[in-house]
């Protein structure tokens, strides 16, 4: 039986698709972050290029360089000036851990001899009145951590050309991205081999969870951890700026948030005595750096991304893990396309209209 010529012609269009998409892929893969930050950044600072399309509607070229001007001041600059200060304070607190000079045994002994004698009975009890094996894992923890942002910035000092090569190209294809993203953007949805309603309702939801998770998740997690940062300088606590950091990234998953690192370190000043110090961090973290979620997340997100809590703690850690920084947004966006995704196909097979299930989500 001879298939029709229409139908072979399509597979193998179909095929050839596939071969030069992996093809691409592939050789493009060395330069894959950079990629995927300007097209975050493309679509987080369309808006602002769309306003100074209006001001210079002849001018696409120029809106498109003030806009990545705009990016590079506002977020790249302050963006390594952070990350040299904190991979300094973390290069700095794993040679006292090294050294002896900070001992997580003495601090945790210091705080189990502070508890009120029932406590202690009942630790001793327990068998954690030593904290031998929590010093051990905690000791170990924090010096990988610290050793591990240092062997990063050594690794970026060493490959600096790569580095450079990257970032250069991370730059040149957001201006492109942001100059006519506005095109590709529903050109592509109308290149998806899916009905137009479906593709536009997962490009919606895609757009959407990069949103939430980058003006609404990140820039709440980087006041918090500023806020938190502060506090620490106040109290007088070393590395406070690698504490910030670990506040930040604290922030960015549900259920456990800045409290994880502010808590622990009032119990022991608290502890130790330090009550004013104790004090201060509790109300900075009850009051200013609590609040800021419920103040700035309102305003940064128009509205929610619509994926459960559980979801977006475990896709997170997962993509951090998997990905690294860039898993903090890949890891719920897949989340949130997997989802959606099933619930089109669970409308469409019950016979709900795509049309319909669009604008009831709308």
């Amino acid at each position: 039986m001879t298939l029709p010529r229409s139908r072979v012609e399509n597979g193998g269009l179909v095929l050839f698709l596939a071969l030069i998409t992996v093809g691409l892929t592939l050789i493009v893969s060395s330069f894959a972050g950079a990629l995927l930050w300007a097209a975050l950044a493309a679509l987080l600072f369309q808006p602002l290029f769309q306003r100074l399309l209006r001001r210079w509607p002849d001018r696409r070229n120029l809106a498109a360089a003030v806009t990545l001007l705009i990016i590079t001041i506002a977020v790249v600059i302050p963006a390594f000036v952070i990350a040299s200060l904190v991979v300094d304070q973390a290069a700095g607190v794993y040679t006292q851990i090294r050294g002896g000079q900070i001992n997580f045994a003495a601090y945790f002994q210091q705080v189990h001899d502070a508890l009120p004698d029932r406590i202690q009975r009942w630790l001793d009890g327990s068998g954690f009145g030593s904290f031998e094996r929590a010093q051990a894992r905690l000791t170990q923890a924090v010096g990988n951590s610290a050793s591990m942002l240092t062997r990063r910035a050594f690794s970026i000092g060493a490959n600096a050309a790569a580095f450079l090569l990257a970032f250069g190209v991370g730059l040149y294809v957001t201006f492109f991205l942001v100059r006519d993203g506005d095109r590709i953007g529903p050109a592509v949805v109308r290149s998806l081999p899916l009905e137009r309603s479906v593709a536009e309702r997962l490009a919606d939801k895609f757009v959407s969870v990069v949103r939430a998770t980058i003006k609404g998740s990140g820039v709440v997690a980087i006041v918090q951890g500023a806020l938190g940062a502060i506090t620490f300088a106040i109290v007088g606590l070393p590395a406070a700026l690698l504490w910030g950091m670990l506040m930040a990234i604290a922030a960015l998953l549900p259920a456990i948030g800045p409290a994880i690192i502010w808590g622990p370190v009032a119990l022991y000043l608290l502890a130790t005595g330090a009550i004013w110090q104790a004090v201060v961090v509790i109300a900075s973290g009850v009051l200013v750096i609590g609040l800021a979620d419920n103040i700035l997340r309102p305003i940064l997100v128009g509205r929610d991304a619509g994926i459960p809590d559980w979801l977006v703690l475990v896709t997170t850690l997962g993509g951090i893990d998997l990905l690294g920084l860039s898993g903090i947004v890949v890891g719920p966006l897949a989340g949130a396309l997997f989802l959606t995704g099933w619930q089109i196909l669970t409308e469409q097979r019950r016979g709900v209209p795509a049309e319909a299930a669009t604008e009831a989500e709308g």
